[in-house]
């Protein structure tokens, strides 16, 4: 496995890490034999979330007990220190874990959100907090904006920056990865695979790795992916002129109905958010997670049958997205 510094940490993480969303829909038993596979094979870096129902208490169950052997990082949505602090303890007591190695920001969005964590007694707070008493060793942002999250990286306390970017998302990642080696910021690329839309991962994750990137983090839920993904990141050859083509081939049959989350649709005049529609409708047609995307629609204050039809988010979509009917689409699927 070839070994990356992730940034100003100084921690040496695997260049294949390992994504922690698709694990959810495994049993318990399952997720063991793949989690201790992959650190057999010398991936390192596992990522997960409080938001990824028992994703914790899975990776948790084996990475207690090789401790040494794995990175562990793991994210909150809380904004206020309060919250924040309650989440730190729930993923120790979770994971079953003393410390957490990195624990980030997930899915800052804007700059409101921000002021709200950066404030006296916002999300920042608490994770300072955490670090001093060394129930965390580091602090990262994730986000899909990265315009957005090149400005954070002003920000000392920010040692690592988690976004998508694949053979399909690349708009906005040049000035983002200039900006992270600038501040000597790790960078962890989440869905490489477009959210499962692509296809060859061979591809997808060599086409990543040759840019100045840290680590990649594919999910993983079967002993195959994890042999085909620890094999790459242990050999990362730059594509041949003929792979290339043949990735980019791939990209092109997903034609326009694709979205990005840029958000530039927001906001919408009946407060859908249209961005995290399509988020849930990729869980449920690409990652087989059917009830988890269904329970989360459900809970979302507007719907869309709220729609008016009014079409200002396809005019503010700079990818041209029909967006209104990629919306119905999606909740016939979220709705059943």
């Amino acid at each position: 496995m070839e070994y990356r510094t992730l940034g100003k940490t100084g921690l040496r993480v695997s260049a294949t890490g390992f994504g922690g969303i698709p694990i959810q829909r495994v049993s318990a038993v399952e997720a063991a034999t793949i989690v201790n596979r992959a650190l057999d094979l010398g991936i390192n870096f596992f990522d997960t979330a409080r938001g990824y129902t028992d994703s914790e208490e899975k990776l948790g169950a084996v990475l207690k007990l090789r401790r040494e052997e794995a990175v562990v990082v793991t994210k909150s949505m809380a904004r206020t220190k309060e919250t924040m602090a309650a989440d730190i303890r729930k993923s120790l007591d979770t994971m079953g874990l003393d410390y957490i190695d990195l624990y980030q920001l997930h899915n800052v969005k804007n700059r409101k959100e921000l002021d709200r964590i950066l404030g006296p007694d916002g999300a920042l707070a608490a994770l300072l907090e955490a670090k001093k008493a060394g129930l965390i060793r580091h602090i990262g942002i994730t986000g899909h904006l990265k315009d957005f999250l090149a400005e954070t990286l002003q920000l000392e306390a920010i040692e690592t920056v988690q976004f998508p970017f694949n053979a399909v998302e690349t708009v906005g990642v040049p000035p983002l990865l200039e900006r992270a080696a600038e501040k000597g910021t790790g960078v962890i690329v989440m869905k490489p695979l477009a959210g499962g839309a692509l296809t060859n991962s061979s591809l997808a994750l060599r086409y990543i790795l040759a840019h100045t990137v840290t680590t990649v983090i594919p999910g993983m839920d079967s002993l195959e992916q994890v042999e085909a993904n620890a094999a790459i990141g242990s050999a990362p050859l730059p594509l041949t002129a003929d792979e290339k083509k043949t990735l980019d081939e791939e990209v092109n049959t997903l034609g326009g109905a694709f979205c990005r989350r840029c958000e530039y649709c927001k906001p919408c005049s009946q407060r859908i958010d249209i961005p995290t529609i399509f988020l849930l409708d990729g869980y449920y047609t690409r990652y087989n997670l059917q009830d988890w995307a269904r329970e989360r629609y459900q809970g979302l204050k507007s719907k869309v049958d709220a729609c008016a039809d009014c079409g200002e988010c396809e005019e503010r979509c700079p990818y041209d997205l029909p967006i209104r009917r990629m919306l119905t689409e999606a909740a016939a699927r979220l709705t059943t």
